[in-house]
């Protein structure tokens, strides 16, 4: 398996410049051709009774809101060319940003976006990156947004649980996987569920080492708080990537996320790789 195609959003955010010097890297590194998708969410601002943008005014609001997404494209396809992608693509979805991106997420190998901003503009998704986790059936790649290593992954780890979640981010993670350095494995509280066998992280590391991946398996004993623990662990392994399930679901527009994967997802310091 390898990433053939690459999706990353594309907005006019401060971290957008560094999300997509990121997806570049990935599409020469793995010849893969490169999306950027920029959306307006002129849905956001329609919605029935709702005088405020009638008419003109909303005529006028598309107007601005289709400039500002011509104009992130713009730099997505200025940043791409200085890096030197040969195969790539701009595209502007006019539906809401969430559902929108998603859809077109369906159709690529892996997505590159970045942890949400509480403090971001008001066309600004709060919970845009668990959306897309969990509505587009694949992998996505989240970079914090207070920055990240341009080289990343070379010092990885894998949260264990036995999950399907668990299962879907590591067959995901495989390309990225068989370039790093060093792989350690992480089950916590391995006996909370039946998900594991005698000797909880052997099954995997064995899968692993089929694809040619060595890793090292770390068992920690006792109930803890699983997201506080990765946190913790990745910070004492020096990781520069983290690879796990997305957990939740949606309930109408109502994102109801597990604990860990809100936690991650909050104070997430290191690239994460994540599949629902």
């Amino acid at each position: 398996m390898s990433y053939k195609t690459i999706l990353v959003h594309v907005d006019l955010s401060e971290q957008a410049p560094r999300r997509i010097g990121t997806a570049a890297r990935l599409a020469l590194e793995f010849d893969a051709h490169l999306t950027g998708v920029a959306s307006t969410g002129l849905s956001n601002f329609i919605h029935p009774g709702t005088a405020e943008l009638s008419g003109g005014l909303l005529a006028a609001r598309y107007d601005e809101l289709i400039a500002d997404a011509q104009t992130g494209l713009d730099r997505f396809e200025a940043l791409v060319q200085h890096a030197g992608v040969p195969s790539f693509e701009r595209r502007l979805a006019s539906d809401d940003i969430d559902g929108g991106l998603a859809l077109h997420a369906r159709y690529c190998d892996l997505s590159v976006f970045t942890q949400a901003d509480p403090a971001g503009g008001p066309l600004a998704s709060h919970d845009l990156p668990e959306y897309v986790v969990l509505n587009a059936a694949r992998p996505v790649l989240l970079l914090p947004r207070a920055g990240h290593a341009d080289v990343f992954g070379t010092n990885a780890l894998i949260a264990w649980d036995g999950s399907h979640e668990a299962t879907r981010a590591v067959a995901f993670a495989l390309p990225l996987l068989k370039r790093a350095r060093r792989t350690v494995v992480a089950v916590l509280d391995p006996w909370r569920g039946n998900a594991h066998g005698d000797q909880p992280g052997a099954d995997l590391a064995l899968y692993l080492s089929r694809h040619g991946i060595a890793v090292e398996v770390r068992v920690q004993l006792g109930r803890v708080d699983r997201g506080d623990a990765l946190l913790t662990l990745a910070a004492d392994q020096g990781a520069d990537l983290l690879v796990m399930g997305g957990y939740g679901h949606a309930r109408a527009r109502e994102l109801l996320l597990g604990g860990v994967t809100k936690t991650i997802l909050r104070s997430m310091t290191v690239p994460v790789l994540m599949a629902h």
